[in-house]
């Protein structure tokens, strides 16, 4: 099972045991950023995003889309 950029990072700032203030802190972003981030928001920016994820040790990339086979 995948897990969406969203729930993961809610997941690891639980594991860390940080708030979201805290998780915008620590990531040098808004806490607006956060919360829009963790509720899924499509329309968010990648810089800010990586910010995120290097706390994490991770970083965004190309992931393959699964295609149906009749396409």
């Amino acid at each position: 099972m995948s897990t969406t950029l969203s729930q993961f990072i809610k997941d690891r700032r639980k594991q860390l045991g940080l708030t979201q203030p805290e998780l915008a802190d620590r990531a040098g972003v808004g806490l607006r950023f956060i919360r829009e981030l963790e509720q899924g928001k499509e329309t968010v920016r990648l810089d800010k995003v990586n910010q995120v994820l290097a706390l994490f040790g991770h970083e965004t990339g190309p992931v393959p889309i699964k295609r149906d086979s009749h396409e």
